[in-house]
């Protein structure tokens, strides 16, 4: 892995796809799609694959110009951060959809579970090669969690929530594994519905997500989170379900605390770990201002020493404007360029 600043920067996952990619206005007026949504797609089949290739080279620059440090592929080829990985899977119909409720409540179709849960081939391999030819920086990628994905399913096959998990526990352990092999620096595992569903968490959640990082070699990140600002626009004052990853074996949890004015003093069950710190508020698409920025991060500093934080933003861009999350990626790196000085690194 490159070497890094004090207080690098980064993306949670995903940035704004450009217009001319993908249908934006279909994309906001719908719950994230859990199934293929081929309609949200402006550019011909035949040509996709090429747009969606250009659109993540725009994507990391844009990453590279505005300072951050450690650059994902902006998630460009993905509908949702989940769908894209797990309708790549044997085992599940996605032709003819289950049903399961979002995190909002609402009934959202879903991959209907109908054999056992199998990953034919990598899912992500290809994306992660893409982008590091495309860098020479840090680089992470992004697999949905087994946990999540189990909620965003109707299981027809294992009759068990915990055994649904389970399976794709050791899909996505599969698919770490070979994205730490083809070059990848960070990988982040992205469970959501671990803040939405606390206690079914706790019963099965945990153990599928340790399950997923058994015997990987690489650093791993952990996304929980309120959900896309966007959709999701109440906050609760804290976190449901968090002080219960401290035992597990992840490098790094990502969360956010920018929109929600987060009481950090949670973050004293979490001293062994990097945390992932989210001080871009994404419900607002005004441009933070680079002391904002460092206001927000100096908040964790009577908690965990610099040298255990990552400055990132609350959750994904996929939803703002381009110019905005332009914007904000740059207020994300002059925010940190100012605390380096501050601290003298």
């Amino acid at each position: 892995m490159p070497s890094l600043p004090l207080l690098p920067t980064s993306l949670v996952g995903s940035y704004a796809q450009p217009d001319w990619l993908i249908d934006r206005g279909k994309l906001a007026g719908r719950f994230p799609p859990r199934v293929r949504a081929k309609e949200l797609w402006r550019v011909a089949p035949e040509f996709l694959a090429q747009a969606q290739d250009d659109a993540t080279l725009l994507a990391v620059k844009a990453q590279e110009d505005a300072g951050l440090d450690i650059l994902t592929d902006g998630e460009i080829r993905r509908e949702s951060y989940s769908n894209h990985f797990a309708t790549a899977l044997d085992g599940v119909d996605v032709d003819n959809p289950g049903s399961a409720l979002d995190r909002s409540g609402h009934p959202n179709p879903v991959p209907r579970i109908t054999g056992p849960i199998t990953r034919p081939a990598p899912v992500e391999v290809d994306d992660l090669r893409f982008l590091r030819a495309a860098t020479d920086r840090t680089i992470k990628m992004t697999v949905p969690g087994p946990f999540t994905m189990s909620q965003q399913a109707q299981d027809d096959h294992y009759g068990d929530p915990g055994a649904a998990a389970m399976a794709y526990a050791a899909v996505v352990n599969a698919e770490v594994r070979d994205l730490f092999a083809a070059g990848a620096d960070v990988v982040q595992i992205d469970e959501p519905y671990m803040q939405a569903r606390p206690d079914a968490a706790r019963a099965y959640g945990l153990e599928a997500l340790n399950a997923a990082l058994d015997g990987v070699q690489g650093t791993t990140a952990v996304h929980i989170c309120f959900g896309y600002a966007a959709i999701i626009h109440e906050r609760p004052e804290g976190y449901s379900f968090l002080p219960e990853l401290a035992g597990s074996p992840v490098d790094q949890i990502s969360i956010e605390t920018a929109q929600s004015g987060l009481d950090l003093g949670i973050l004293r069950d979490l001293t062994d770990k990097t945390i992932i710190l989210g001080v871009l508020d994404l419900s607002d698409e005004t441009i933070e201002g680079a002391d904002v920025v460092a206001d927000r991060a100096r908040r964790a500093f009577d908690l965990l020493p610099p040298e255990q934080l990552v400055l990132a933003p609350d959750c994904g861009l996929k939803y703002l404007p381009r110019p905005v999350a332009e914007g904000k990626m740059r207020a994300l790196a002059a925010g940190a360029a100012r605390l380096r000085a501050e601290l003298g690194g």
